[in-house]
């Protein structure tokens, strides 16, 4: 199993504060594996720097054997890395499909002119373009609302829809940044079921959730970050019952009845 994302020693500091510290590991081609922690243990940093919204202050992050730690964000999505973010990124005020649309616009070549102008080239680009994000879409089973508004769904949908903006871009490497926040029982069980969806198209998934029931039964390999540290992966049966783990969540390796 080869790896597609390999975090090398990386530390984040800022100012006074070290968000992580001297953290490696490495997320595998094909497998879904989850970053959890208690709160402020450096989740969403580490989860930042993956996906190149800030650079690391010290260590390496390389995606598919190429160096991304210093590269800009778009270039990391070219690359074939995209990701969803816990604070919602929709624009409201457009359409489902459209919505959908803009997350394509990285594998498009007309420039402005020729899309004011609506010239051959750009509109047979345009109609790549729709037919791509009704597909994405038809995925995550929205493709009849791709004339709704999106700023009049609910949470769950958004959710869906952040998804499918993500998905269109046809990446090698996933990123869901706490993908479940603010659902409820019935609509997590149907995102466990797309992201195992995802998998089987050879899509490999990183997630970061507070869901434990969730990242247990999608996950192959899970890691456990604590005050900025990484102080446990392995399977989610072995993360379950691993000393560390306990104590970080429950503040005693005691209690013989802890389970995470």
């Amino acid at each position: 199993m080869s790896s597609l994302l390999e975090v090398r020693s990386v530390t984040k500091q800022f100012g006074g504060v070290i968000a992580n510290k001297d953290v490696s590991f490495t997320v595998e081609e094909g497998q879904i594996t989850g970053l959890i922690g208690p709160n402020g243990a450096g989740k969403s940093t580490m989860f930042n720097m993956a996906s190149s919204i800030f650079p690391p202050s010290k260590g390496e992050i390389e995606f598919r054997g190429k160096r991304i730690d210093s590269l800009p964000n778009y270039k990391v999505a070219e690359l074939g890395i995209s990701r969803t973010f816990q604070n919602l990124q929709v624009f409201k005020r457009m359409s489902v499909i459209e919505n959908v649309m803009v997350g394509l616009h990285t594998k498009t070549s007309s420039n402005i002119l020729s899309a004011a102008l609506k010239l051959p080239h750009s509109r047979k680009e345009e109609a790549r373009m729709y037919d791509e994000a009704m597909n994405t879409l038809e995925f995550v089973g929205m493709d009849s609302m791709c004339d709704v508004i999106a700023g009049s769904l609910p949470l769950g949908k958004l959710r869906l829809l952040e998804l499918a903006r993500a998905l269109a871009t046809n990446p090698k490497l996933l990123l869901l940044d706490e993908i479940a926040a603010g659902l409820n029982h019935g609509e997590t069980l149907e995102m466990a079921n797309l992201i195992q969806k995802i998998k089987g198209k050879n899509v490999s998934v990183f997630v970061v959730e507070h869901d434990m029931d969730l990242v247990m039964s999608i996950c192959n390999k899970i890691i456990v970050l604590d005050q900025g540290e990484k102080i446990a992966e392995g399977t989610p049966k072995e993360i379950q019952n691993h000393e560390k783990v306990i104590e970080a969540y429950l503040g005693t390796a005691d209690n013989e009845e802890a389970t995470i």
